[in-house]
């Protein structure tokens, strides 16, 4: 039979869309026998990634989004599954990544009238008056396919407004019967007629506008967050900021936006209760693609500063309050628009000697700030430091390595110590939405096998991540990956966020906040258990140097993933 389903899968195929991340249900039936013709029969359809957890295979596909660029398919069933999707919707959404999620509905009739009609219980049970509206908040967009005849046509728009700026996920469902429809064989649909919307560029009056104001000021600044999702414009971002001796600040970054060991690098500023040097004596700030790209009521730049915003969404549209007080406000791809100024620069090079005394000053904080990173880094008294962590596990990584950061109250320790240079070597996901790591970490070694994939993880995130459903994918997929738990024995952001409203109040004498994970789990063995991983839990400075080198040989040479739980100091 040729049936709406052939028509979905040999969609797919034809936008390339290489594993379909799958969590099937009783909605399914015509999508489980089209793929098993298909393969009876020989013709080409995505790899099926059995997910027993929907938040992991969702985290899966993007992770695999992050490292290969490429879009992918979630597979879940009903309003059930969408619902379990739970925070991997919020973090496509925020992180801006493209997928199309598949779901299917409870049959529309019930007395046999169409092949699928209802014949089981759970189809009254699970039948919801709006079941697209559970994600419509947070989706580029959704539909309902209601006909097999146009099921080539709704998948290929939908992941061509997945894939246009700002990038996101797209949401699909039909019914039973919809997806059983025999219809016509259905012709290869044309990909280069459905192309994302071109990338957009500044306008000659801002190019103008930006080069003047850089050129003037006394402290130029470039605060980024996820300009480095595209690895393409790191090089730019680093020939105008050299072209000037302009500084780099990141906030909350989301990926390798400026190698970490160049002069005029100044860090990165998460939610430390400080003002940012940088910021505070900068005179002109360029924003590129940052949602937040510092916190008012505790960092700002001088009300005086001129800022130039330039994102692929720069009204924050889905953000009900958002301002940063820019005298010029522009869509623009940041890869695009900076090799518009650079080339602007040709006709008009920057006055070298202030460009000279500006790398000059940015070179001496950047280096002031290494001293004191490197400093961090020494053995403290027998107890295993993050900064002493991370910096070992950094000597182990190389050029053909990618990094996973959900390390929560780590982040910046992450980001200072692994100290990364290459585009495209670390990642967060975008968002705020607890447990991504494992299922990120098996989509990024399925899109590049020949790299070793390291995730970074909380205690608490961790258990987020489900880690038994992981492990278990990460062994029959062959997606070996190293863990590696900061383990403080509970949540501190939580206690981070209450002292930092209520310094003095009951909370900052209390000895319980309710927070910790006494005594915690074995999170080692719940990977071992699941999927056969190596296990080892660190308490010690003294053992983990040979820890890490171990875990890292395993899986790199043994076929199998590895799990590290590092005792930290309690939270």
């Amino acid at each position: 039979m040729y049936t709406a389903s052939t028509a979905f899968l040999e969609a797919l195929n034809e936008a390339g869309v290489s594993y379909i991340f799958a969590n099937f249900g009783s909605d399914h039936p015509a999508l489980i026998e089209a793929i098993a013709e298909a393969r009876a029969k020989g013709r080409k359809v995505p790899a099926v990634v059995t997910c027993p957890n929907e938040m992991v295979g969702m985290s899966a596909a993007h992770g695999f989004a992050l490292v290969s660029g490429q879009a992918q398919a979630v597979v879940v069933h009903v309003e059930c599954g969408t619902q379990a999707l739970a925070g991997a919707v919020h973090n496509a959404a925020k992180g801006r990544v493209p997928m199309l999620i598949f779901a299917g509905a409870s049959p529309f009739t019930q007395e046999g009238e169409m092949r699928g009609s209802r014949n089981e219980f759970i189809q009254w049970i699970q039948d919801v008056h709006d079941q697209r509206g559970i994600v419509r908040g947070y989706m580029k967009y959704d539909n309902e396919l209601r006909s097999g005849k146009n099921v080539k046509q709704l998948v290929h728009r939908a992941l061509q407004i997945a894939a246009s700026d700002p990038k996101g996920p797209a949401y699909l469902m039909g019914a039973r019967e919809v997806m059983e429809e025999e219809i016509e064989p259905q012709e290869a649909i044309d990909t280069a007629l459905w192309p994302p919307i071109a990338k957009a560029a500044l306008s000659a009056e801002a190019v103008d506008a930006i080069l003047d104001a850089f050129d003037k000021a006394e402290r130029p600044l470039v605060v980024t967050s996820y300009l480095g999702r595209n690895p393409q414009a790191v090089g730019p971002l680093a020939a105008f900021c050299e072209a000037f001796g302009a500084g780099v600040l990141e906030s909350v970054p989301n990926a390798m936006n400026f190698p970490h060991d160049h002069p005029l690098y100044l860090g990165n500023q998460w939610n430390e209760p400080r003002q940012n040097e940088a910021l505070a004596e900068a005179d002109c700030i360029l924003v590129v693609d940052s949602d937040v790209p510092w916190i008012p009521t505790v960092s700002r730049p001088p009300r005086e500063a001129a800022i130039f915003h330039i994102d692929v969404d720069p009204l924050k549209e889905n953000m009900p309050l958002w301002y940063i007080g820019a005298r010029q406000v522009m869509r623009a791809d940041a890869e695009t628009a900076l090799n518009q100024l650079n080339a602007a620069l040709g006709s008009r090079r920057p006055d070298a000697a202030r460009a000279k005394a500006r790398t000059e000053h940015y070179a001496k904080a950047s280096r002031m700030r290494r001293e004191a990173l490197d400093a961090l880094e020494k053995a403290d008294k027998g107890a295993v430091t993050p900064e002493f962590l991370t910096a070992a596990i950094r000597r182990h990584v190389d050029d053909d390595t990618i990094v996973l950061n959900e390390g929560i109250t780590n982040y910046p320790t992450i980001f200072n110590h692994m100290r990364m240079r290459r585009p495209a070597s670390i990642f967060t996901s975008g968002g705020g939405s607890l447990g991504w790591n494992g299922g990120a970490a098996i989509g990024a070694k399925l899109a590049a096998p020949g790299k070793t994939v390291v995730a970074l993880t909380g205690d608490g995130s961790y258990m987020f991540s489900v880690p038994s459903s992981v492990h278990w994918m990460a062994a029959k997929y062959r997606t070996p990956f190293l863990q590696v738990v900061y383990n403080n024995r509970g949540w501190k952001a939580p206690r981070f966020s209450a002292l930092s409203v209520h310094p003095d109040g009951y909370a900052s004498r209390a000895n319980d906040l309710d927070l910790s994970f006494d005594p915690p789990p074995d999170y080692a063995a719940i990977a071992a258990a699941a999927g056969g991983a190596h296990a080892r839990q660190v308490k010690y400075v003294e053992e983990v140097e040979e820890a890490v080198a171990e875990a890292f040989d395993i899986v790199r040479n043994g076929e199998r993933a590895a799990v590290l739980d590092v005792w930290l100091p309690h939270l």
